[in-house]
């Protein structure tokens, strides 16, 4: 029986259910090895759901030891978040991860084919030591990170000992983090229940979109990459607003940032307007994490009888409890000044004793933002020059007059002059060929 129990810091596994089976179905194997019908129905239970998690998550070759990779690379402990982004540490937590990775190390070890002989059944752990998943598994990952945790899997099994293991683990903490934090870029908000804490959920699907993929916006563009930059770099940098017409990129911009940055530490965690009261607690959850967060609020505005912008102001900035550094707040809008006025609100200013404190009420969470970032509506050249750099990079072919003819017409009937109009257009041609 393998000494799980013994581990330290590896402990408590969230989906360890499989590894605690194992150790079951392996102990009776040594305690009656006369009697392989007991423990038959466990292990073979086991190696049921070690296939489906390969389906899940796209996992190629031993099944088994992917298994404890995920396992490892998923287990936020102090060891690992201590070594996620900043590399190796250096006292007693090396010595408590080498004692763990010993146990891990005989896992490892475990040969799956010996089980054929012992339950009489077909070459099925060779298929669980040799699995090839299919194109449409691991849905959860994206390919690069799957990649990465199979070839780590093999590391981990080939190491020879405990400080070559560790070796490999802390390296892997470093590049990519650990637990969801590290293994995704960007997440979302949820209550299981309307009593349960509030928890951060990963995004599993990402557009792939680029800083170079958004045409013109250069000065904007170029704002959002400094401010960004000295973010991650641990120097002084402020909280964004980007405002302007509907289509011109605000959203497609962070997005980008977020593709460009991730490999630095950068996270990005989406948060809704009826969320709000949540951010203290989402705040608490990520204030002493190694990677960089950015509060990301999309289309953010609010109406005149809203009153949710008083709670972000002090969340933003106001309330006892400075900002922790690793976390900034970007937010798009179509408002310069998030909250709605109306002309009539003019009439009410006659029965206002202090009409200059309204005012200031309404704009004062503008300014929690330290850069405003304007994305404005193309003209009609730069309309064009988008569609034309755009109708190259995907190899359309087409005289550029008609091409330019149509893209005229299709502003005029699909929402004017802007980047995803030319996006739109460019699509539609696509679907023509």
């Amino acid at each position: 029986m393998f000494d799980i129990e013994n581990c330290i810091l590896y402990r408590n596994f969230a989906q360890g259910n499989i590894l605690e089976d194992m150790a079951k179905a392996l102990d009776m194997c040594c305690k009656e090895p006369e009697n392989p019908e007991k423990s038959k129905p466990l292990f073979y239970s086991c190696m049921n759901r070690l296939v489906e998690m390969a389906n899940t998550y796209g996992f190629t070759g031993n099944l088994w030891n992917n298994y404890l990779t995920y396992l490892l690379v998923n287990h936020e402990n102090a060891f690992s978040t201590s070594c996620e982004i900043t590399g190796p540490e250096k006292g007693s937590l090396n010595d408590l991860a080498l004692h763990d990775f010993s146990i891990f190390k005989e896992l490892y070890n475990l040969e799956f084919t010996a089980f054929e002989n012992f339950y009489g059944t077909a070459a099925c752990c060779h298929l669980i030591n040799h699995y090839e998943s299919g194109s449409n598994s691991g849905k959860h990952f994206n390919a690069r990170i799957r990649n990465r945790l199979c070839s780590l899997s093999q590391l981990l099994a080939d190491s020879v000992t405990p400080e070559e293991f560790l070796e490999h683990m802390v390296a892997f903490y470093k590049d990519y983090g650990v637990g969801k934090l590290g293994l995704h870029k960007a997440f979302r908000l949820e209550h299981k229940t309307t009593e349960d804490k509030v928890e951060i959920v990963p995004i599993t699907k990402i557009a792939h979109v680029h800083l170079d993929d958004l045409v013109g916006y250069e000065i904007p563009k170029k704002k959002l990459i400094e401010n960004t930059e000295a973010f991650l770099a641990g120097k002084p940098a402020n909280n964004c607003l980007l405002f302007g017409d509907a289509g011109t990129g605000k959203s497609s911009s962070i997005k980008a940032i977020l593709n460009q940055y991730y490999d630095r530490g950068l996270r990005i965690i989406e948060v809704y307007k009826h969320q709000f009261q949540d951010l203290n607690d989402v705040i608490a959850q990520i204030k002493n994490r190694h990677y960089k967060f950015i509060i990301y609020m999309d289309d953010l505005s609010f109406e005149d009888f809203e009153i949710e912008y008083k709670y972000l102001k002090a969340v933003i900035e106001g309330g006892l409890e400075r900002k922790p550094d690793n976390i900034l707040i970007y937010a798009t809008s179509n408002r310069r000044h998030l909250v709605r006025e109306r002309f009539s609100d003019k009439e009410d200013r006659n029965d206002d004793l202090h009409t200059n404190d309204t005012v200031q009420e309404k704009l004062s969470l503008v300014s929690r933002f330290g850069v405003t970032i304007y994305f404005g509506s193309p003209e009609k050249k730069e309309f064009q020059e988008i569609v034309r750099t755009l109708a190259k990079r995907k190899g359309i072919q087409m005289d550029e007059k008609e091409l330019l003819l149509k893209a005229n017409a299709w502003e005029l009937q699909h929402g004017g002059l802007s980047g995803r109009t030319a996006q739109q257009f460019i699509d539609y041609l696509l679907g023509q060929q």
